[in-house]
């Protein structure tokens, strides 16, 4: 099984609270909903085709926990393509603090994580899907267990908020798969992890290079 994370972000790296005012507001965070009214055609489709493509989901506790009480509880899910995914398929939540998830179809994953999520992908096919969950994409990413990172970067820099990559962390090469650019100016880009970055050092002067 291939893991994959879809993430969508600011151009300022912010990923808290996208989709709605108090959807997170950790931190006195006031600009939820950001990513809404950017929200075009082609990125429905493009987040419609990610979910219904998934063979199973994994989340953090946070965006489980944001995810659960709207997408879980819609009343006809088969009406919505995502919904319908989330509602059919596996879900996993890499928690040591949720016990008792009223989600149908949720496993919480305890004990050793890297050996669960391992197993996982080792003993089924398809695509395991993370959705959000910036902490746990930052941890997959340290301990080498990501096989695509896809980026949904809006045209906006929100100012605050939680963002995908701290300010100072682990350093990580991405080979480019594919990029595009929607009509409102969002662009999607999916990446390969290739290891560390290389780094210059050359003793030339930058204005002898350009």
């Amino acid at each position: 099984m291939r893991l994959t994370t879809t993430t969508n972000v600011s151009v300022d790296g912010v990923m808290q609270g996208l989709g709605g005012a108090d959807e997170d507001r950790r931190g006195g965070f006031d600009r939820g909903g950001w990513a809404i009214p950017l929200l075009d055609p082609e990125t429905g489709d493009y987040l419609s085709q990610v979910y219904g493509g998934a063979s199973a989901f994994l989340f953090g506790r946070r965006t489980y926990e944001i995810f659960a009480p709207y997408w879980g509880a819609m009343i006809d899910p088969s009406t919505n393509p995502i919904a319908a995914a989330l509602n059919s398929r596996p879900k996993y939540v890499a928690s040591a603090s949720l016990t008792n998830p009223q989600w149908s179809g949720t496993t919480v994953l305890a004990g050793n994580l890297a050996t669960a999520i391992a197993e996982l992908k080792a003993d089924h096919d398809g695509e395991l899907l993370v959705p959000g969950s910036g902490v746990l994409v930052r941890w997959l990413l340290a301990n080498n267990l990501v096989d695509q990172l896809d980026l949904l970067t809006y045209p906006v820099v929100v100012g605050q908020g939680k963002r995908l990559f701290p300010e100072s962390g682990p350093d990580l090469a991405l080979e480019l798969l594919n990029s595009r650019t929607t009509s409102r100016g969002i662009t999607i880009q999916s990446y390969r992890p290739a290891g560390r970055p290389e780094y210059a050092t050359s003793t030339v002067e930058p204005e002898d290079v350009f």
